[in-house]
């Protein structure tokens, strides 16, 4: 009897080994669950593992600029009614920007597939299908024509989809200019705290990239919200407050694209048919190269004699005149400004390459007035020193602030980029709560 007792414990054994397996392969051929993950609670703690486990999640962002792709990693540490803590970043950048590829989208291939090795090396395997993962592209995709971005953000989206990680139909797009500054402004306020209470003080956030250029700060004065153009005023919900901005992107002021327009160039194709520009800007007999938008110009400065600094001003005037509206309030805000802000004060010496500092707007103007005069910075001096220099001294006046005001400018915080990235991040993950 020993016998048929035994066969039949093995049959038994034998078919659930098979039941299971069945059940394996069914949960592992389905599609990716829709991402979902309760505002600030951590999930279950994975069976076999530390508890600390299940309360980290992961976000993968790529910031698709108009001189470089750049990914972020970013984990998080979710606590129960808390806003969630940022634990590490992992971040890589590559060049050129996705808009070189504007002609030939597969050559992009390779950079993106570079970046997403670096997403599997970061996040655990197990995370990877709640994982989202997002691609949002600035000014050097906006500026492109339709149908060159589209083919572009196509082929992103099927490596996208090819990956392990989440990948929706909004995973992949261009950002429009007043999100960027929104979650630039989420960045840098998570960083420093104010998006902590509801009662935080925040600070405002001054940007300027290579194609567009972004202000935003949070109106203490509800004058300020009504008197405002209607599409500079955004609300939205993040970490159970909902907060109205003043934020506005002004494409094509970006320094890149200023800079082209104050040599007296048209974006997208080249002057009046050619390659040469002659500008006040540039140092009397000066004669270069400069590339933009795969176009190489020859660059002139104009005859000895004329006063630089004051032709360069009078030029930048005219192509900044009506094209940026005074911020009302904006002066009595605490402002951090980023990028070729940052870079520029780092060029005069004002701040340190790596540790930041301050910089007041009558900095940059003198500091114009001293190069466009011919007074060296650096051996190694640009030669558009003077015209980023002019162009940014009038730019910030035009937007309301006076030579007096001051402004703090960081590269990071606590270790942590100070891009729009992480804002970006958060927000979409916000959204993603809000859909299901």
């Amino acid at each position: 009897m020993k016998k048929p007792k035994l066969a039949g414990a093995f049959i038994l054994a034998c078919c659930l080994l098979a039941y299971l397996m069945f059940v394996k392969r069914h949960y592992a051929a389905a599609p990716h669950a829709a991402f979902r993950l309760p505002p600030h609670v951590p999930p279950a703690s994975q069976p076999g593992g530390p508890a600390t486990r299940g309360r980290f999640q992961y976000g993968i962002m790529f910031d698709a600029g108009s001189t470089g792709t750049r990914i972020h990693v970013f984990q998080f540490q979710l606590e129960q009614n808390e806003a969630p803590k940022l634990a590490h970043e992992t971040f890589k950048a590559i060049k050129p920007g996705l808009s070189a590829y504007a002609d030939d989208p597969d050559k992009c291939t390779a950079g993106i597939l570079e970046l997403l090795a670096v997403a599997r090396d970061s996040v655990p395997l197990h995370l990877w299908s709640s994982t989202p993962l997002v691609l949002r592209a600035t000014a050097g995709l906006r500026l492109l024509p339709g149908q060159k971005a589209t083919q572009l953000l196509d082929r992103v989206r099927a490596l996208f989809t090819e990956s392990p990680f989440l990948s929706r139909n909004d995973s992949v797009s261009i950002m429009d200019g007043t999100d960027e500054g929104i979650s630039a402004w989420i960045t840098i306020n998570f960083l420093t705290g104010g998006l902590h209470g509801a009662d935080s003080p925040t600070v405002g956030m001054l940007d300027l990239g290579g194609g567009s250029t972004q202000i935003t700060f949070r109106p203490q004065d509800e004058k300020t919200i009504q008197t405002s153009p209607v599409d500079h005023i955004s609300s939205f919900r993040m970490f159970n407050n909902t907060h109205t901005l003043y934020s506005h992107s002004y494409l094509g002021l970006g320094l890149m694209s200023a800079r082209l327009a104050v040599l007296g160039g048209t974006e997208g194709q080249t002057a009046g048919g050619s390659s040469e520009l002659v500008s006040p800007c540039l140092a009397p007999l000066y004669v270069g190269q400069w590339e933009h938008g795969d176009v190489v110009y020859t660059v002139r400065g104009q005859k000895a004699g004329e006063p630089v600094y004051e032709s360069c001003r009078t030029k930048v005037e005219k192509v900044l005149y009506k094209k940026v509206t005074r911020a009302a309030e904006a002066e009595n805000v605490d402002f951090y400004a980023f990028s070729y802000y940052y870079d520029r004060a780092v060029d005069l010496g004002a701040i340190e390459g790596e540790k930041g500092g301050s910089i007041k707007v009558s900095d940059y103007i003198d500091a114009a007035k001293r190069v466009c005069g011919g007074v060296s910075v650096s051996p190694a001096q640009s030669p558009f020193l003077c015209l980023d220099l002019t162009y940014i001294s009038v730019l910030l006046q035009e937007l309301g602030f006076s030579p007096d005001k001051h402004f703090k400018l960081a590269r990071t915080i606590n270790e942590v980029e100070t891009s729009w990235a992480l804002g970006a991040t958060f927000h979409y993950i916000e959204s993603l709560h809000s859909h299901m």
